[in-house]
């Protein structure tokens, strides 16, 4: 952690940290400062992601990534986190909201996945916002309860293609339409 810290300041990060015991970095937040100007000039939908425990050091990864107006993605911010706590996780949000140089201009949408502890800090340090599920974990959640559902594999075939046809409508009305006719069969 402190050679990470020494890097941040070194490449002069916009970075905040927190201390455990006096001396131990326990959670860090850091973006870069294009990417803080990016925050800024394209904030209307933000995709968050945690990844619990899956490095040397077993601290959580929290990913933020930004969505420009022609779709193309950019990081955001990152925070290594001690552990999966709210306490820790808003935290580390309220952070991101620091960055937001307008308390006007904060973000529209932020997708995540299905982790109910971002979703409920989502609520509170961005009430505003309205939150998002992961297209990608929907879908793989769909396909995993409808395979216990649907024996056959033709029938398989058939439901799986009815559900991307429905995911991919342009309009709600015609979503509406297929929704239904999807419901009944």
């Amino acid at each position: 952690m402190q050679q990470l810290m020494k890097l941040l300041e070194r490449d002069q990060y916009i970075h905040w940290h927190r201390l455990k015991d006096e001396d131990v970095v326990h959670d860090i937040f850091w973006s870069h400062p294009n990417a803080v100007k990016l925050i800024n000039a394209c904030n209307l939908v933000f995709l968050i992601d945690s990844t619990y425990k899956t490095n040397r050091y077993r601290l959580s990864l929290l990913d933020i990534v930004g969505v420009t107006p022609t779709r193309m993605i950019f990081s955001a911010s990152f925070s290594y986190l001690e552990g999966e706590c709210l306490n820790n996780v808003v935290w580390a949000q309220e952070r991101f909201w620091g960055i937001f140089l307008r308390c006007d201009a904060l973000p529209e949408v932020i997708v995540t996945d299905k982790d109910l502890a971002l979703m409920n800090v989502m609520k509170i340090v961005f009430p505003e916002s309205t939150n998002l599920l992961c297209w990608f974990h929907i879908d793989k959640n769909v396909k995993a309860k409808c395979k216990t559902l649907v024996g056959q594999k033709n029938a398989w075939d058939y439901v799986m293609e009815a559900w991307e046809s429905l995911v991919d409508f342009p309009s709600e009305q015609e979503f509406d339409d297929f929704l239904m006719k999807f419901e009944i069969v």
